[in-house]
């Protein structure tokens, strides 16, 4: 029987998945969980895919996720969620905004981005997407949008909605407190 679960933090740098994982992992430890997350895997100052990983349980040893481990991945982009499907366990759900952030050999040419990645990655499994940019632009600023789906990650959970708002009020900076909260119930009411 399994006693931990694993969620893999997936985007671009820039995109914010070191302030979603934070706000994943306080959520789950006010929640008494032994929570475990990995420092951010890659070139984020670059542009270029950042991982994190969060595991949580009863007790957790390390934060490291396998191939075929993930039970959800969360992406901030189509194709880093497509990349990040090796990981996802059999039965998991990929959560993704529908953005799209052309990587260095789309932008230099020497290649193309993929196409109707949601639609192969729904072939393969369980996912739930939304325009997350779209939604945090309406709540006020764009750079809200991994809020977005943190919102739609939580509303998943067996975690009360109260203690995703007191992580968000203890974890975002006051001044963008009211925009990340709009951001998150977006997400959290996202059908």
């Amino acid at each position: 029987m399994k006693t931990t679960k694993n969620i893999m933090i997936v985007g671009v740098g820039g995109q914010g998945t070191l302030l979603a994982s934070r706000i994943l992992g306080n959520a789950l430890s006010r929640e008494g969980f032994d929570v475990k997350v990995s420092e951010v895997h890659g070139m984020s100052q670059r542009g270029g895919s950042v991982v994190t990983y969060v595991k949580y349980g009863e007790k957790v040893y390390s934060p490291i996720i396998g191939e075929g481990e993930a039970d959800i991945v969360l992406a901030f982009e189509q194709l880093e969620a497509y990349r990040a499907l090796p990981y996802l366990a059999e039965g998991g759900t990929v959560i993704t905004g529908t953005q799209k952030i052309d990587p260095m050999p789309v932008i230099t040419g020497a290649a193309v981005y993929p196409e109707n990645l949601c639609e192969k990655i729904a072939e393969r499994a369980k996912i739930v997407t939304c325009d997350a940019l779209s939604m945090a632009k309406e709540a006020g600023t764009i750079k809200a949008a991994n809020v977005v789906l943190i919102g739609i990650l939580a509303a998943s959970t067996d975690i009360p909605k109260e203690t995703w708002i007191e992580v968000l009020k203890t974890t975002v900076p006051p001044k963008f407190l009211d925009v990340n909260l709009k951001a998150f119930e977006m997400g959290y009411t996202h059908k």
